[in-house]
């Protein structure tokens, strides 16, 4: 089965990813019946791409409560509304008190500058097919790595086959999953993936789903 990556998952596609996938694997067929079908592409959030990149750069390794507490700052710093421009009207210090950091204000107002300028069109990156393409166009801007473009291709994109190895979360619920007694490298996960394809997102979010209590 192939889903379009620019359009939304329907749930009956997901419903036929999640069987897929639990006829390739016992133990992750376990998780999935025992939690709600993924949400990855089926509910994107009413926000536009630069909002969703400037919130996955505010998230980089904070706990989730921590991270939404200060992109409500940054949105009511904004005026409601994050985007470029109002973004490079911000000082500094005003970000530093509504709790960014200095190497996350640089990394945010880069991209606020690079969207700006034209040099990313950001507002047709659903539009290229390739994973690996939006990957390199993000990831050259200083501050925004792997993880914060594979949560904006998730999550925003609804891309259903990122592997984000770098994510603790991931690695954590992969390990409670199959009964690891040794914590897992990303380097080690990363070849786990491959019998996921073309799916590891849908898996990745399964392994978020194992840490829950």
């Amino acid at each position: 089965m192939k889903i379009d990556k620019g359009s939304l998952v329907t749930e009956h596609a997901m419903r036929n990813a999640v069987a897929d996938l639990s006829q390739r694997d016992r133990r992750l067929a376990a998780i999935i019946a025992a939690h709600p079908l993924c949400t990855v592409g089926r509910n994107p959030k009413p926000i536009s791409h630069f909002e969703a990149l400037v919130e996955s750069v505010i998230s980089q390794q904070l706990a989730v409560k921590a991270a939404d507490t200060i992109h409500a700052r940054v949105v009511k710093l904004a005026g409601g509304k994050i985007s470029p421009a109002k973004i490079l009207q911000t000082n500094e210090p005003a970000m530093r008190e509504a709790g960014v950091s200095g190497a996350k204000f640089k990394t945010i107002q880069g991209l606020a500058d690079a969207v700006q300028s034209k040099r990313i069109d950001i507002n047709k990156l659903h539009k290229i097919e390739s994973d690996e393409e939006i990957f390199e166009k993000l990831t050259s801007l200083w501050g925004i790595g792997p993880w914060t473009v594979d949560m904006f291709m998730m999550f925003q994109l609804g891309r259903l086959d990122i592997w984000p190895t770098g994510d603790l979360g991931v690695r954590r619920g992969y390990e409670k999953i199959y009964k690891l007694k040794e914590e897992i490298t990303p380097k080690a996960l990363d070849g786990k993936g491959d019998k996921f394809k073309p799916y590891r997102s849908i898996v990745a979010w399964y392994c978020w789903r194992a840490l829950e209590k």
